[in-house]
């Protein structure tokens, strides 16, 4: 008997292997068709509004019946916060510098290019140079705003503002955070429940702390309305003071923000070698020895991300200046970021946009600047 095979064209040489081949490919892309969905997502979620944004900031925007009418102004909506009406709300009124502000901005700047001068001597690539020349330009920048408004008695814009925010209260936030989280890393009673209780501020929303400051700063009806009669400030409005103004946004931004530094250092903290404190304490070192040589090399690497984590937070402050003082008195507690809300709300989108990204570029900047010089630092003197 003989067998007879019915050709298939499926069944050929090259039909198996154009179906291998096939399978091949797609097992050979599967990785790019699991992550282009999510991919697809960011591109109409993220970059997309990032563009249109861009195409705000560079345009003058009017609403029509029709919708929104654009006309291309370029660099008109950046260039108008540094000249004419709106310096004075983003930078502060420039006019006439002090005796004492000039010393100040002459010493910042001889201060940067000395640090340049000294990068160049040591052979930094130049990409780092140029990076270098970034930071100190915008030192010499900030120097000679503060130099030419606080220092010489003329009230400074949102821009000052929202570094002070961060400057100031992310330094005392670290401080008093780090120093709850020493205490709780130590052998006492019941220091579970302050570990509970320190925390709880931090599960509070923004709006919910801001409008509990407020109730509780009340000269006239608030819980400490007494103790503000005892020391004779019954007649004294801290919201019509800038300066008390500034102070009290800090202190309810402390209040919610301090919980985030004290949990991640006090896990730090625990994760500290006992083996090493031991054994310094045989040796007769003191407290402040032991936490130098060997508590804070450890945990610098923590201490340094988190400033940085929350320096980047604090430059996006809106919700306690907003709900506590409406931005007031005048433009004194308003950061850049309610400076930009409030020009959106007055129908201004580019200027608004543009704000928005001198926002970015400063943040970049100064973290950036941050990471680098300070963080980097601090990590390579650790080891």
């Amino acid at each position: 008997m003989t067998s007879t095979t019915t050709y298939q064209p499926g069944n050929s040489p090259a039909g198996l292997f154009k179906a291998r081949s096939w399978g091949e490919w797609v097992d050979h892309h599967s990785r790019t068709f699991f992550i282009a969905p999510a991919v697809v997502l960011i591109l109409i979620f993220a970059i997309f509004p990032t563009f249109y944004s861009i195409v705000f900031a560079l345009s003058r925007v009017r609403f029509r019946a029709t919708g929104l009418q654009f006309r291309f102004v370029w660099f008109d909506n950046f260039i108008a916060q540094f000249t004419g009406n709106e310096q004075a709300h983003f930078l502060g009124r420039l006019t006439g510098m002090s005796f004492v502000g000039w010393i100040f901005a002459l010493a910042m700047t001889a201060l940067a290019i000395w640090w340049l001068y000294r990068s160049w001597q040591n052979r930094t690539h130049w990409i780092f140079l140029v990076g270098r020349l970034i930071s100190a330009a915008m030192f010499i920048f900030i120097g000679w705003i503060l130099a030419l408004t606080l220092l010489s008695g003329n009230p400074w814009g949102t821009m000052m503002t929202t570094l002070f925010y961060v400057i100031v209260g992310c330094s005392i936030q670290f401080v008093i955070g780090t120093g709850l989280a020493f205490l709780c890393s130590q052998p006492i009673s019941g220091k579970n429940f302050f570990r509970v209780l320190f925390f709880i501020p931090l599960m509070i929303t923004p709006l919910g702390v801001g409008y509990a400051f407020k109730m509780v700063l009340d000269i006239t009806k608030g819980p400490l309305q007494p103790l503000w009669d005892a020391i004779g400030l019954q007649d004294w409005a801290w919201s019509t003071d800038a300066w008390a103004a500034r102070w009290f946004v800090i202190l309810g931004d402390s209040w919610q923000w301090i919980p985030f530094i004290f949990i991640v250092m006090l896990a730090a903290l625990e994760n500290v070698s006992r083996d090493q404190v031991e054994a310094a304490q045989v040796d007769g070192a003191s407290s402040v020895q032991i936490f130098r040589e060997i508590t804070w090399p450890q945990i610098v690497p923590v201490a340094v991300t988190v400033i940085l984590i929350r320096m980047i937070e604090a430059f996006k402050i809106v919700d306690l200046p907003n709900i506590m003082t409406s931005g007031g008195p005048g433009i004194a507690t308003e950061s850049m970021t309610l400076h930009s809300y409030f020009l959106w709300r007055a129908n201004d989108m580019g200027s608004s946009a543009a704000v928005a990204y001198l926002l970015l570029i400063l943040t970049v900047v100064v973290c950036a600047s941050f990471f680098n010089y300070v963080v980097l630092g601090q990590l390579r003197r650790a080891k």
